[in-house]
């Protein structure tokens, strides 16, 4: 049998008198799916179009449905507390928002860990590895509601590790982005993060459906009040025998990047860097926007309009928003690719702000019962703006840091070399760390929805927006801004 052929090198001359190594060609066998690749070079235009994007494309189609069903496992509570007093479980209605809110911390907790654990280990293994996981919480929360006599204790730990669906955002986002050259980036890690984003809208809308259907059940049905049947279990059940297959999916399809393996005393550098917090700031404001809004917007609805209108149901609705906001994710890379991404996230901004007034003007106020339908599309559009900035944030981080460590240096050189690879390692180290904070959006924003009225929290999030803006634009987008981007 034919062994692989070695990969060629040849030394190109660079700026300053020496040699930059420049590779023309490669061990084709590192390239199969479940093997580490040594050799990746998607800045290499002949690499690419030969083999980098098909590998890369592999990687992030796997990647994109084990994300999706880490935020349904992420967001299951949301819809599953809602269900509690009809099948008999006597939790207050704190105790039940507790439920919905806890898997927020942990989420964003875990991320935080993930951000530094998922380079450091790889992109196949961490993705198989952190989605079998998830099979744990969701048996036991299979089993739980199925007794009404389960302590609330139990439910709160059961939430905290549902919450852990949350954190593979980091570490997916983190690698996925090695794979792709500085053109395809935002594009790359807007359809990761807009159709991971979907499992939001996907447990919002498919639970109601699965949760009255027989045909699917494994344990006996409660009973509501009227006598209705309903197999709560089938909401946790459903998903388990998918994260199976995704995490095999993941081992034997995807790939470990050796480029990307960085041990955290390197990745930690970035809590030096002005920029890991400006863009922080910034993606709280996209990201935590479209969390919060997600958990917090099934019960604005109930609280604010049901008891005017009972058709308005949450389970009809609520949903919308987060499906407009990933798929809006998707679009916001694609366009910040072309345009640059400060612009995009300055509009926005302007677009969440602006809508965020309309929401306010459409709330009930002084004896009027406002406009549902209003309150409705100007939220759609609040969703709508803060995808469109999770896609071009995202787009930013990796030019940011770009532009800051190769400035001034040759390209070819050896120097230049070291310095896109430091830059890439940092861009995803933050790119999971903004992450993990905005993560906490999940939890605060809904908190803030049920600590003070809806029309001051409101007004906040516009102040916040206009923060938001003035950072973007000073420091990425306007002339002679710093770091344009």
């Amino acid at each position: 049998m034919k062994s692989p052929a070695a990969p060629h090198v040849r030394t190109a001359p660079a700026e300053g008198g020496r040699s930059a190594p420049t590779r023309t060609s490669y061990d084709p066998a590192q390239y199969r799916p479940g093997r580490t690749i040594t050799d990746w070079e998607p800045e290499n235009e002949l690499f690419w179009k030969s083999t980098g994007k098909k590998v890369a494309t592999r990687n992030l189609w796997i990647a994109v449905p084990a994300l999706l069903v880490a935020f349904v496992v992420w967001q299951v509570w949301s819809v599953t507390a809602t269900n509690l007093a009809d099948v008999g479980f006597t939790f207050s209605t704190s105790q039940l928002f507790w439920l919905t809110a806890v898997p927020g911390l942990t989420g964003g907790t875990a991320r935080i860990l993930y951000t530094f654990l998922g380079p450091m280990t790889g992109q196949r293994r961490f993705t198989a590895l952190s989605t079998i996981v998830l099979v744990v919480p969701l048996i036991w929360l299979g089993i739980a509601v199925q007794n009404p006599d389960t302590s609330y204790g139990v439910m709160i730990a059961i939430a905290a590790l549902c919450g852990i669906g949350g954190a593979n955002f980091a570490s997916s986002l983190a690698n996925i982005g090695f794979f792709f050259p500085k053109r395809d980036k935002g594009n790359a890690t807007g359809i990761n993060g807009g159709l991971g984003n979907l499992g939001v809208s996907a447990v919002q809308l498919i639970t109601p459906i699965v949760i009255t259907s027989s045909v699917i059940a494994v344990g006996s049905a409660q009973h509501k009040a009227d006598g209705t049947p309903v197999w709560l279990q089938n909401a946790a059940f459903l998903w388990v025998p998918v994260l199976v297959v995704l995490a095999v999916v993941a081992w034997f399809g995807q790939n470990d990047l050796k480029v990307a393996a960085t041990p955290f005393s390197k990745q930690k550098v970035i809590f030096r860097r002005k920029h890991t917090w400006l863009m922080t700031w910034l993606y709280v404001g996209t990201f935590g926007s479209f969390i919060g809004f997600a958990a917090a917007l099934p019960m604005l609805i109930k609280t604010t309009f049901t008891p005017i209108d009972a058709a308005y149901s949450a389970a009809t609705y609520a949903w919308m928003g987060p499906a407009v906001g990933a798929l809006a994710r998707w679009a916001g890379g694609w366009i910040a690719d072309r345009i640059g991404g400060a612009r995009v996230t300055i509009i926005s901004f302007v677009g969440m702000a602006l809508s965020i007034v309309g929401v306010i003007n459409f709330l009930p106020s002084g004896g009027g019962n406002g406009s549902f339908w209003g309150f409705l599309a100007c939220f759609l559009c609040a969703f709508f703006f803060s995808g469109i900035g999770n896609g071009s944030t995202f787009r930013q981080i990796p030019v940011i840091f770009r532009n800051h460590h190769l400035r001034g240096l040759p390209e070819g050189s050896l120097a230049h070399a070291g310095a896109l690879r430091q830059a890439e390692m940092e861009a995803g180290a933050v790119t999971g760390f903004t992450s993990a904070i905005a993560a906490y959006g999940f939890f605060f924003i809904p908190a803030m929805f049920a600590n003070f009225a809806v029309t001051s929290a409101m007004w906040g999030f516009v102040a916040f927006y206009v923060s938001c803006i003035a950072v973007a634009w000073w420091f990425y987008a306007r002339k002679g801004a710093e770091s344009p981007s």
